[in-house]
């Protein structure tokens, strides 16, 4: 007995559901001749089975398109985390985590770490514009890349600081690559018609397994920022004794803030001599600190404390006032010839913040005391790399009467094309360039040459730094205007400074009779 024919059609067709609903979408069911009911059911199953295959057919791409995009998303991310958005260099996290690789599987010698910062790059940034600066650090990037040894990492942690990592050697390694990184960055750059100056302090520690590597960036960094305080353009090595001298930094940056408070601050003087006639034509205020420990303080000890406490502009406000104050102490008691003029050194800070002309003439007013009665020293460094900011103080400066004086002339920018466009009174030759005067005759010609610049751009020299008569002698045979140094008198207090203007006090290397130039 034959069975049903439509049964066995039904089973088939049954068996191809399961197999369509069990994720094989290939499967397509034979059609008969019947053209009847199930097999327009089954038509339609092989219409939806293929519908479905060409869908997840489509899925299928869509997701490993969207796996492709995730995992490019992902590198570009884990990019992003390990780099310096600016320079390329290896980020402050990939770093540490290399860091952390070396410290742990250390050989022996020791990992070591170096840990760099650009000097004066803010005065570059606030001067030239971040853009100018940005243009720095890439060169600085680039230069670095060029001293590394293979296995060595490179990484910007921010700002102006940047770190090498030498994964084994020691200090000897950490210490060559230091040197070599210093090296290459002692080359001026070129940004654009710019030639910009970039030097750099470094500071070194060694690790071993155990290490924290925060530990160790914070060490290289105390390393390098001792390594500022005894003098720019070295590297130190890290010592636990320096996390003594960092605190004591901070302590030194409070009491500060406290001497100010306190009036523990006093403006010393050392006169200006003219040299034409071995007369006083003026003097240079210098703060001293009367430490209530400590004692006497010069201000090579708390200016850079100074600097990093932010204190700059009211210190030199204080400074400002004070001396003001002082000369129209001196006008209304002593008669004071028109050529008597304090000078008074004004830091870069001063110039960029504030109105210190606004602040000045308040104070000249106050006191009756004309403008002229002060000289202003302005470093060269600062004047090269000024901005419109500093040139609108300075022309408001000159507004009120106030001249302005060049510091530390000759120590690396000297040239007409700036001298023509600087509206100063006189420059002051950097005692660098007075110490070798008597020892070498090609220094003499060099100084000599120093003050033909000075006075072809129709300034007035003044020299500092003179200990001996015989460098006095030598500056007046090359027609130089004005000198100070140890040997006609070393900072003394107002009172003191009082009786050289009085005659009551003879000041060495002057005429006896006649203390007014």
């Amino acid at each position: 007995m034959t069975g049903d024919p439509g049964s066995g059609r039904l089973d088939a067709l049954i068996d191809g559901l399961i197999r369509i609903s069990s994720g094989d979408l290939a499967t397509r069911l034979p059609v008969s001749d019947a053209r009847d009911e199930i097999d327009a059911l089954t038509a339609g199953i092989n219409l939806l089975a293929e519908e479905l295959q060409s869908m997840y057919g489509d899925l299928e791409n869509r997701v490993a398109e969207r796996t492709v995009e995730l995992q490019r998303a992902r590198a570009e991310l884990q990019r992003l985390v390990d780099t310096d958005d600016l320079t390329g260099l290896a980020s402050r996290r990939l770093l540490l985590e290399r860091l952390g690789e070396a410290v742990h599987g250390a050989p022996s010698p020791d990992p070591a770490l170096v840990v760099l910062d650009l000097d004066d790059f803010r005065l570059i940034n606030d001067s030239l514009g971040h853009s100018v600066g940005d243009a720095v650090l890439l060169h600085v990037a680039s230069r670095l890349r060029g001293v590394i040894e293979p296995g060595q990492l490179i990484s910007r942690l921010g700002g102006d600081e940047f770190a090498i990592l030498v994964p084994s050697g020691g200090i000897d390694a950490g210490l060559a690559t230091a040197h070599r990184a210093l090296d290459v960055l002692e080359e001026r750059v070129m940004i654009g018609p710019l030639n910009v100056g970039v030097d750099a302090t470094a500071g070194l520690c060694v690790g071993g397994p155990g290490t924290a590597v925060e530990d160790m960036l914070r060490d290289a960094d105390t390393a390098m920022n001792q390594a500022k305080t005894e003098g720019k353009g070295r590297v130190s090595v890290f010592t636990p004794s320096m996390h003594r001298a960092a605190r004591e930094r901070m302590n030194l940056v409070s009491e500060l803030r406290r001497a100010l408070a306190l009036d523990e601050l006093e403006a010393f003087y050392q006169p200006i001599v003219d040299l034409r006639t071995d007369r006083v034509a003026g003097a240079e205020a210098l703060v001293r600190w009367r430490h209530p420990v400590r004692g006497l303080l010069a201000p090579d000890t708390f200016l850079d404390a100074a600097e990093e406490g932010g204190l700059m502009v009211e210190l030199g406000r204080w400074m400002l006032a004070t001396v003001i104050g002082q000369i129209g102490r001196w006008t209304r008691e002593l008669t004071l010839p028109d050529s008597f003029r304090v000078h008074v050194n004004i830091s870069p800070s001063e110039l960029r913040h504030g109105d210190l002309a606004g602040y000045a003439t308040a104070l000249l007013r106050q006191e009756g005391v004309p403008g002229a009665r002060l000289t202003l020293e302005i470093t060269e460094a600062l004047l090269v790399t000024r901005d419109h900011v500093v040139d609108e103080n300075m022309a408001a400066l000159r507004a009120i009467g106030i001249p302005l004086e060049i510091d530390d002339f000759g120590t690396g920018y000297s040239s007409i094309s700036y001298l023509q466009s600087i509206p100063a009174q006189n420059a002051k030759i950097d005692r660098s360039l007075t110490q070798e005067l008597l020892s070498q005759d090609r220094q003499c010609r060099f100084v000599g040459a120093i003050l033909d610049l000075i006075h072809t751009a129709g300034m007035g020299a003044v020299a500092e730094g003179v200990e001996e008569r015989a460098q006095a002698d030598v500056l007046r045979s090359l027609h130089c205007e004005y000198a100070q140094g140890y040997y006609f008198s070393r900072p003394v207090p107002a009172e003191t400074m009082r009786g050289f203007l009085t005659g009551s006090r003879q000041l060495p290397g002057t005429a006896d009779d006649v203390r007014w130039a």
